[in-house]
């Protein structure tokens, strides 16, 4: 369980440092991914770093990521972790910073000794109200 959540743990900073190769390291070569932006879902090649530099250069730093009430299963060399997650940042252009409390899943594959990612999805609930707003305005 510690080397999975060394996995999580050192995406999340990985990510804040803005260090992408290093985010995409902890990757299977290929991830399905249901991120917060569109589209659906997809499968991502981690061996591109494209999408996230082009992602990473909205903000004005790298967005902090904080991994929080992460819980782990594993079995075998298969394995899935549910967190509660933050991102803040300040979009390119502004200094209206935010903070974004979201849900994660993440299942990941012991590849030749080492936990690798191969499914994520994050989520932000929607408000039942009738607007299918994002409730964005969530804490944990």
């Amino acid at each position: 369980m510690r080397e999975i959540r060394e996995v999580i743990e050192g995406r999340a900073a990985r990510l804040s440092e803005g260090d992408v190769r290093g985010f995409l390291a902890y990757a299977a070569p290929e991830v399905v991914l249901y991120s917060l932006a569109p589209p659906l879902g997809e499968r991502v090649d981690s061996g591109d770093p494209t999408p996230v530099e082009q992602w990473l250069a909205t903000f004005e730093a790298p967005p902090r990521r904080e991994v929080t009430q992460l819980e782990i299963t594993a079995d075998g060399d298969v394995a899935f972790a549910t967190s509660i997650d933050s991102m803040s940042a300040t979009p390119k252009g502004t200094t209206d910073s935010f903070t974004l409390w979201y849900r994660v899943t993440i299942g990941l594959r012991r590849v030749d000794g080492r936990w690798l990612v191969v499914h994520e999805h994050e989520s932000v609930p929607f408000l039942m109200d009738g607007s299918f707003a994002a409730a964005v305005d969530l804490k944990p």
